[in-house]
C-alpha cells in the first residue's frame, strides 16, 4: 500500500506509513474497547470516579483518532499537536486528580491524628 507524499507530507517516510497506520488503527481499536469497558463499569457503579475514568478513556479514543487523521492527511499537523498535547495534559490532570481523591478517609484521619 503506497501513500502519496501529499497525504503523508515530508515528515513520514512512505515506506513506514503502512506500519504507522497499522499501529494507530490498533490504538484506536484498543482505546475504543477500553472505553466501552469503562462505560459498562460506569453503568454498574454510577460514581463520579468511574465517570472521570470514562472521560479519560474517551479522550484517549479522540487522541488516537486524531493521530490516524493526521497520518491520512485529514488533520493538519498544527491541529494534531494542539489536540494531542492538550489531551496529554488533560489526561495527566484527571488521572492525578483521581489518584489524589482515591486515598481512604481513614488514612487522612490517621495522618491528622499523628500531627496532634
Amino acid at each position: 500500500m503506497a501513500f502519496p507524499t501529499s497525504v503523508t507530507g515530508e515528515w513520514l517516510d512512505p515506506q513506514l506509513a503502512p506500519v504507522l497506520v497499522g499501529v494507530i488503527v490498533l490504538a484506536v481499536l484498543g482505546t475504543t474497547a477500553l472505553f466501552v469497558v469503562g462505560l459498562v463499569a460506569y453503568s454498574r457503579r454510577r460514581t463520579a470516579r468511574y465517570c472521570l475514568i470514562c472521560i479519560v478513556l474517551g479522550v484517549l479514543v479522540i487522541r488516537s483518532v486524531t493521530g490516524l487523521g493526521t497520518v491520512l492527511g485529514l488533520v493538519p499537523m498544527t491541529v494534531h499537536h494542539l489536540v494531542e498535547h492538550g489531551f496529554d495534559f488533560l489526561i495527566a490532570v484527571l488521572v492525578l486528580y483521581l489518584v489524589f481523591r482515591s486515598g481512604s478517609s481513614s488514612a487522612t484521619a490517621s495522618l491528622g491524628a499523628d500531627n496532634e
